[in-house]
């Protein structure tokens, strides 16, 4: 028998194998871009906002923190509620529903003429924002080759900070042309641009069908797909020697593993599913705290409006660059170490910035606090999508990105209260600091996933030209670096 290795399963079996895979991931990185977009587009019309009362009202700072945190309750509603039902109705159809929702909103949020219709209009929309977040990471752990999944993982979660990056870029060109309700009508455009290409590029996964039971569909899709057969469908539980004859047993007991949110709360997961919720719930805290805020703090130190929208872009950049590096080292070393070393990098340089460096050091502090902060909120979906095993994948992702929208939510209305209470825009930076401290030792407590095969599906050795096994079957069983 011809020995397997780890990266067996990282090689494209065909052309079509490969486009679908990148379909796939085209599809649900546009997704996740405009999530970014909505996540940014706040920040940098909030300046305008709170300066011109004849747009939605008078704005004080506070009022501003708690309406930037009103999308963000509805994301982790939209996120919570995706895991609820993504496990059990399928990947494809959360997308598809959500990327339209998002649209709707976004446009419908463009008229409105008052704080109040703003808000609720920004909490409907975080609906569709958060069942997005929710289902990306499980789509991408089940198409995604082997040894490449942090790495498409960071792909697809970098778009939040190239969507933060498209809303400074927009903002600082067409902000004083099209005013703020074109900059969110510009959010709108995945219904005309991004749908129908996913009706087309986004199949259901495989394997998510393989685990319901809908085998015939697993196989009749692989076929139309390309998809290895061997790679997207688990092969069904063997049964042991001990097994009775109605199936009791280790089959048995495999096949009634808890899944959805109750595969999270078991014993083996319980620690591991606490610890990674706060993990997000500060990497969300930040990401959304920098974003809402750090215009504003950035005029504190003097710096004009147009060129404090340009440390958005240069968090956001950062964070793109980081994430994609990182990601690669995950891959290698396992994401644990990894995370928290990003952790330490967005507090260091928070806490530099505070002593006011010359301009050129400042821009190179704050693209390395996006770093660590949005760019380790894009790690941190890598290492939970791969954590937990199909059944409770998508639940899993949902978990962190529905309870770290508290944080999400938490963090703008900490930067408003420090901005309303006159306080140094050095305090916002050092509490800042604290917070991606305590991310630090949160990552470094995770334990490992239990019982999870990290990279390497099961793979059947022997297998012919389709896919399908010679009886010859072997599970590969590799270190679970990437959950280290």
């Amino acid at each position: 028998m011809t020995e397997k290795t780890a990266t067996t399963a990282d090689v494209w079996e065909s052309p079509a194998h490969r486009r679908t895979v990148y379909g796939v991931l085209a599809v649900v990185a546009l997704a996740i871009l405009f999530d970014g977009y909505d996540l940014v587009i706040y920040g940098a019309i909030l300046p305008t906002l709170m300066a011109d009362p004849g747009q939605i009202g008078h704005l004080g700072a506070a009022q501003a923190g708690a309406l930037g945190s009103y999308a963000l309750v509805g994301v982790m509603i939209g996120a919570l509620s995706a895991g609820a039902v993504g496990d059990r109705i399928g990947r494809r159809k959360i997308m598809l529903g959500s990327i339209a929702w998002f649209s709707v909103g976004m446009a419908a949020t463009s008229f409105a003429q008052n704080i109040t219709t703003f808000g609720i209009l920004r909490l409907l929309t975080g609906l569709g924002i958060g069942a997005i977040v929710a289902t990306a990471g499980a789509i991408i752990a089940e198409f995604a080759p082997a040894g490449r999944r942090n790495l498409f993982n960071a792909v697809v979660y970098s778009g939040i900070p190239a969507g933060g990056v498209l809303a400074s870029a927009l903002a600082m060109l067409l902000r004083d042309h099209i005013g703020w309700r074109g900059l969110f009508l510009i959010g709108a455009l995945p219904l005309v641009i991004v749908l129908p290409y996913a009706w087309y590029a986004l199949p259901e996964s495989p394997r998510w069908l393989s685990s319901r039971g809908r085998t015939d569909e697993a196989l009749a899709l692989c076929s139309a797909r390309g998809l290895p057969i061997n790679s997207f469908i688990d092969a069904p539980a063997e049964t042991s020697d001990d097994a009775g004859s109605d199936g009791s047993g280790a089959a048995g007991t495999a096949a009634a593993s808890p899944t959805g949110f109750a595969g999270l709360v078991t014993p083996a997961y319980r620690l591991g599913t606490l610890l990674l919720g706060f993990m997000s719930f500060a990497g969300l805290l930040l990401t959304y705290g920098l974003n809402t805020w750090l215009p504003t703090i950035m005029e504190s130190y003097g710096i004009d409006a147009k060129s404090s929208l340009g440390f958005l872009l240069v968090l956001n950049g950062g964070a793109i660059a980081g994430g994609l590096a990182a990601s690669r080292l995950a891959d290698l070393h396992g994401p644990r170490v990894i995370v928290a070393c990003s952790f330490l990098l967005a507090t260091s340089a928070l806490v530099a910035v505070t002593l006011s460096p010359p301009i050129a050091l400042m821009i190179l502090l704050v693209a390395a606090a996006g770093m660590g902060t949005i760019g380790t909120q894009v790690l941190v979906y890598g290492f939970v999508s791969n954590y937990y095993e199909t059944g409770s994948r998508a639940a899993g992702v949902a978990w962190c990105a529905g309870f770290g929208r508290l944080g999400g939510i938490l963090g703008p209305v900490i930067g408003g209260l420090l901005v309303a209470a006159g306080l140094q825009a050095e305090t916002s930076f050092l509490v800042f600091a604290g917070v991606a401290l305590v991310g630090a030792v949160i990552t470094l407590a995770v334990p490992r996933s239990p019982g999870l095969v990290a990279q390497v599906p099961d793979t059947l050795i022997g297998a012919g030209p389709d896919g399908r096994s010679d009886g010859s079957r072997e599970r590969i069983e590799t270190p679970a670096a990437d959950l280290r």
